[in-house]
């Protein structure tokens, strides 16, 4: 018999994708001969997937019970401590674990005997481009940190020549040039705005400007006192420690901050302190996509939007939740993607010599496989 993938519904506060849509689920029932997928009823529903669209795919609606029997688990979010009780030992959970942030989880895993597959560990590799979740959703959050920004600013993002005068467009400053700080310049540009970005590595100044925006480069001397390499290190230093000092007068000029500089399993650092903030025009808005690690601004406070010195500041924690069609659409692909690659013969067979497989497999046969979720874990004991 071949086995049996489910699909709970997200029960997370303001969660609203789903592992699988139908069209995908569809899909794999064709690829995986033989294999069975479980849906919960109201599992599509907040991604505008009904069960009848499921059930048209060929999928099972089923309850909660049902779904956690299943052989393999795909989920979104990371499994509650209730949901992780339902699960049994043989058993494989594939999503966002959030391994660095929420360790116990990994640790709960183990001992239940479950193999578990973060999508955050899945190495960006270029065989594994069509599994790698976290820049589909950082792509999400960077768009929809821009649009957010374009709706708080009491402002236009164009350039605007009317009857009554011209209006100058807005400046959107940028800070962090990853997967979302790349989409959100991309999206600032086609609204019209003037956009710069900023990333402590220079080597991400080719891609800020081939989207059209200027690079902001921080100057720092120190004084030529060492060697070449030496001096490298030590500016290097120098720069990281004295960001939110150079990049004050950045900020000052910009009507609008997206800052998307976050470290996994590390608070984010702080790039936007109080002079910063007291430094720019009524009316501006930061947006700050590190929230849920503190936050690169020193006012931000995760999943709130607060108001210090006129200046507005979000602090999104799931901004790819509020686009859960396509949010679903894309997260279902790079699920269905590793699930299919490492199927054979009706079965779930993931290879831990393949390393794909071995950088994002995070518990396995009762241990926690990841090096750097264990020695979370011993500083925890």
């Amino acid at each position: 018999m071949a086995f049996t993938i489910g699909v709970p519904r997200e029960t997370q506060q303001g969660e609203t994708r789903v592992a699988l849509i139908p069209s995908v689920a569809e899909r794999m029932r064709k690829t995986l001969d033989g294999v069975e997928v479980r849906v919960e009823e109201g599992a599509g529903a907040q991604a505008y997937h009904d069960d009848a669209a499921y059930e048209a795919a060929g999928c099972e609606t089923v309850d909660r019970d049902d779904v956690f029997a299943a052989d393999v688990l795909a989920k979104v979010a990371p499994p509650s401590s209730d949901e992780v009780a339902r699960l049994s030992e043989g058993q494989t959970i594939v999503g966002f674990l959030s391994p660095l942030d929420r360790p116990d989880t990994a640790r709960r895993l183990a001992t239940a005997g479950v193999t578990s597959l973060a999508m955050e560990l899945v190495p960006r590799i270029s065989r594994a481009q069509n599994m790698d979740a976290l820049s589909a959703m950082s792509s999400l959050g960077g768009y929809r940190a821009t649009i957010r920004a374009a709706e708080q600013l009491p402002k236009f993002f164009p350039l605007l020549t009317t009857a009554a005068g011209t209006i100058r467009p807005a400046q959107v400053l940028v800070l962090g040039a990853g997967v979302a700080g790349l989409q959100a310049i991309a999206t600032a540009k086609r609204l019209g705005a003037k956009v710069f970005g900023y990333d402590i590595r220079d080597a991400t100044q080719e891609e800020v400007e081939s989207l059209g925006a200027t690079f902001v480069e921080l100057t720092v001397d120190i004084g030529d006192q060492e060697d070449e390499g030496g001096y490298a290190k030590e500016l290097e230093k120098e720069k990281q420690e004295r960001q939110p000092e150079l990049l004050q007068p950045h900020i000052a000029d910009a009507d609008v901050v997206i800052s998307t500089a976050l470290i996994p399993g590390r608070p984010a650092p702080l790039l936007i302190n109080e002079a910063a903030v007291d430094a720019m025009d009524a009316g501006s808005v930061i947006v700050d996509l590190a929230a849920a690690n503190g936050g690169n601004c020193v006012h931000t406070e995760a999943g709130a939007t607060t108001r210090v010195s006129d200046v507005t500041i979000l602090g999104p924690t799931n901004l790819p939740a509020e686009m859960p069609v396509h949010a679903s659409q894309l997260y279902a692909k790079t699920v269905s993607s590793l699930i299919e690659a490492f199927s054979e013969d009706g079965r779930f067979t993931p290879d831990f010599d393949d390393e794909i497989v071995d950088e994002a497999c995070l518990t396995h046969a009762g241990e926690v496989r990841n090096e750097r979720v264990r020695g979370l874990l011993t500083e925890e004991a």
